[in-house]
């Protein structure tokens, strides 16, 4: 449903234009002295208006507190409450479209669960806007990781076909080492997602391209984090595969996760896809990492690594066909309204938001 996570648990309310969004967090520990400023940093990222690879709704993301901070702005033990006010909604872009489900959208499936009376306007309950708050709570696991030695950092490796550099992930020398740590301190000064200037320039371009000819493209985010402890998680059903998994896919638009060298490990040999291991200071480590940090479900202290598929946005301006739900005929349906020529941008943040949150819950 809209809950989720086990003893950290996050539950999100509220509709693309409803009069806000927000989530509950309860299970979060008391003593985080929340830096609002970095928080709402994060926000910005996700936040609508950036650039042309963005929608031009204007939302000013602002998260207000309910509950579960003391007077002194630290968490207290309560369940956090939080809110972000929906103030730029035109649902009459919505109306305008009557009863013809948008292709690609959850709009058909939405009317046979709950008919005529499911909130449509934007995307309702479906909408991306709802990852907003994930994005607000995750801000939060994000500095409660932070103070335990745990980095998440997410960027761009693919948009319509154009790849930036990978995180140097998969190797676990020194070298390797100094240059993830290098890639996601860069990774926080960059204004767009990439570590290459050149591929950013690119992507933006064929987002361009692709927004003047009334369509969209997809991409590939992948996330990182590294300082993981070792050996959290379960086998089988709650491998630490599996509950990012979960996490991720509740991101709209996602239609893939693979872990490591994922897919690519499908065209190894054994010999090749297998890790050996080492002895470092005395700890066993992996020698490199194409498991992506995770073995038997549990973490091996390798970084855990993931890449994420978004689909193109499915709201575009060309004629698509579609079926009028209640005069059963086909028609063709033009989408009207303020859409993302491109999704992957804004997922990034909502890439690390989601791997923060599993993670703290996995170490709670």
């Amino acid at each position: 449903m809209n809950t989720f996570g086990h003893v950290l648990r996050v539950s999100v309310f509220g509709q693309s234009h409803s009069e806000a969004i927000g989530c509950v967090i309860d299970g979060f520990p008391a003593g985080l002295a929340v830096d609002e400023e970095r928080l709402a940093a994060l926000m910005a990222r996700r936040a609508p208006g950036q650039g042309p690879w963005a929608t031009k709704r204007a939302e000013a993301d602002e998260v207000r507190f309910l509950s579960g901070l003391n007077a002194a702005g630290r968490t207290s033990g309560a369940p956090i409450a939080l809110a972000i006010a929906n103030t730029d909604t035109r649902p009459q872009d919505y109306a305008a479209m009557g009863m013809v489900p948008r292709p690609g959208h959850a709009d058909l499936v939405a009317w046979r669960r709950w008919g005529a009376d499911w909130d449509r306007s934007g995307g309702g309950q479906f909408s991306g806007r709802l990852t907003a708050p994930l994005v607000a709570a995750g801000g939060l696991c994000l500095q409660w990781l932070a103070e335990r030695g745990v980095s998440v950092a997410a960027h761009l490796a693919e948009v319509a076909g154009i790849a930036d550099e990978p995180f140097s992930a998969r190797a676990t020398d020194d070298a390797a080492r100094a240059e993830l740590a290098s890639q996601m301190a860069k990774l926080a000064e960059s204004p767009f997602p990439t570590l290459s200037p050149e591929a950013a320039e690119a992507m933006i371009a064929a987002i361009e391209e692709a927004a003047k000819a009334g369509d969209s493209v997809g991409g590939i985010v992948e996330v990182c984090a590294t300082g993981v402890p070792a050996d959290l998680g379960d086998p089988m059903f709650s491998g630490v595969e599996n509950e990012l998994a979960r996490a991720f896919f509740a991101i709209p638009a996602v239609k893939g996760v693979e872990f490591g060298a994922g897919f690519e490990l499908a065209r190894m040999r054994g010999s090749r896809s297998n890790d050996p291991f080492a002895l470092v200071d005395g700890e066993i480590v992996p020698a490199k990492n194409d498991a992506g940090g995770i073995l038997g479900g549990i973490t091996t202290g390798a970084p855990l690594l993931a890449r994420i598929a978004v689909k193109p946005t499915s709201s575009i301006s060309l004629p698509q066909r579609s079926v009028d739900v209640e005069r059963l005929v086909e028609t063709e349906l033009r989408v009207r309204g303020r859409h993302d020529p491109c999704i992957a941008p804004r997922a990034v943040p909502v890439a690390e938001a989601m791997m923060a949150i599993t993670i703290m819950d996995l170490i709670r």
